[in-house]
């Protein structure tokens, strides 16, 4: 990988005035894919963290850094005493999209929102059908927090309350094997969040929370088309956000 060496580990300066990656995320971003170039299976065993710094040229402070934040993502598993290795995601169904995803590939992320797309649209219409009382309130309730969050400007917030609700969405469509598709996507989106966009918003957390409120509402009312209707708004809204923002930062003007 013959790139710079941008060594600091809190950030890359780039040309834009004020536009900057923070040196982990590059780190972490060329740490998945040195995993993907050298074919490394969940399970292998990486090099050194001197070692891996030398492959990724990055230095070992910034890489040390970028280690912690894949192990909280679940990417890798700092084994204290015997090394680091390609961690094993829970689900067979889901361990080769978790070990070769690549947050910051515009490619590999809109194939995750194409499958995104099509998994929510496909839950908002059954939970449309299927929702109990309790799952509308759930449900409800993890948009009013989206939209609180985000009359906060709180994006960490928002982010956990957006994951909430979109696992309500899949949990009231009342079949596991499209909760899990739901909740296995949002795990690799939260890994765009963190490394495509460092924790920035991916584009406005307002009009995203109003959206939820609809859908909720739509959900509620056992109006599967409307609510379907709105979830493709959403995610088409979300993906073009997303790629917009990762383009921003990977190619500054």
């Amino acid at each position: 990988m013959a790139r710079s060496d941008p060594s600091s580990p809190v950030a890359q300066p780039s040309s834009a005035a004020g536009n900057y990656r923070p040196g982990y995320e590059i780190a972490a971003e060329r740490i998945l894919e040195y995993i993907v170039q050298e074919r490394l299976q969940p399970g292998a065993r990486l090099p050194t963290e001197k070692d891996l710094a030398g492959a990724v040229q990055m230095s070992r402070t910034v890489v040390r850094e970028a280690l912690k934040i894949l192990s909280a993502l679940g990417r890798i598993s700092v084994q204290k005493g015997r090394g680091i290795y390609v961690a094993e995601p829970d689900g067979a169904l889901w361990r080769e999209s978790f070990s070769h995803f690549l947050p910051a590939d515009l490619k590999q992320v809109d194939e995750m929102f194409e499958f995104r797309r099509f998994a929510e649209i496909t839950t908002s219409r059954m939970a449309a059908q299927r929702a109990t009382p309790t799952q509308v309130k759930a449900l409800r309730e993890a948009a009013q927090q989206t939209a609180d969050a985000a009359e906060r400007n709180d994006i960490e917030a928002f982010s956990r309350a957006d994951e909430m609700f979109h696992g309500a969405v899949g949990v009231a469509a009342s079949n596991m094997f499209f909760s899990a598709s739901v909740d296995a996507v949002q795990r690799l989106q939260r890994q765009v969040n963190v490394i495509g966009l460092a924790g920035v918003a991916g584009g406005s957390t307002v009009v995203a929370a109003r959206q939820h409120l609809a859908i909720a509402t739509a959900i509620a009312g056992g109006d599967e088309e409307q609510a379907a209707m709105l979830m493709a708004e959403h995610i088409d809204m979300t993906s073009q956000q997303f790629k917009q923002e990762i383009r921003h930062r990977l190619f500054p003007l």
